[in-house]
C-alpha cells in the first residue's frame, strides 16, 4: 500500500516530467484542432439543453413540422422554431420547406449516434447527482 508521501511523490513528478512521452505525442497528435474542439464543444452544449433534446429525441423517429414538434416537447411554437433555428446554425438539425410548412429532421447519421448513444447511457446506468439530493 502506498504512503501519502508516496502519492505526494507521484503527484509532485508528474509537475515535472512526463511519464509516458511516446503516448503523450500519440495523443496530441491526434488532437483535434483548437476550433474542432470548440465547435464540438457548442454542439454537446446545444444537446446539454433539455428542451433542445426533447425535440431531437422527437426526431429520431423521422421529420416532423414546427407544430407537431411544439406538441411533443411542451414548448410554445415561437420557443420550438428558436431552438429549431439554433440547431440548424449548428448543422444538426436540417429542414425541408413545403409551401409555408416546415418539416425539420435530424441533419445526418452523426446526430443521429450522438442522441441515439446519449439516451441509451442514461437508460442503462443509474447516474449519481449529489446536487439533487
Amino acid at each position: 500500500m502506498k504512503s501519502s508521501a508516496d502519492v505526494q511523490s507521484a503527484a509532485d513528478a508528474c509537475a515535472v516530467k512526463l511519464v509516458d512521452p511516446e503516448r503523450v505525442a500519440a495523443v496530441h497528435a491526434r488532437m483535434p484542432s483548437e476550433q474542432d474542439v470548440v465547435d464540438t464543444a457548442d454542439v454537446f452544449g446545444l444537446l446539454g439543453d433539455p428542451r433542445r433534446l426533447k425535440l431531437l429525441v422527437a426526431l429520431l423517429d423521422g421529420e416532423l413540422c414546427v407544430c407537431d414538434l411544439a406538441a411533443v416537447s411542451g414548448l410554445s411554437e415561437s420557443a420550438t422554431s428558436h431552438a429549431l433555428r439554433l440547431l440548424r446554425a449548428h448543422r444538426v438539425v436540417s429542414v425541408r420547406r413545403d409551401g409555408r410548412m416546415a418539416f425539420y429532421r435530424l441533419d445526418d447519421a452523426h446526430v443521429r449516434m450522438l442522441v441515439d448513444l446519449a439516451v441509451a447511457h442514461t437508460e442503462h446506468t443509474d447516474a449519481i447527482h449529489p446536487e439533487r439530493g
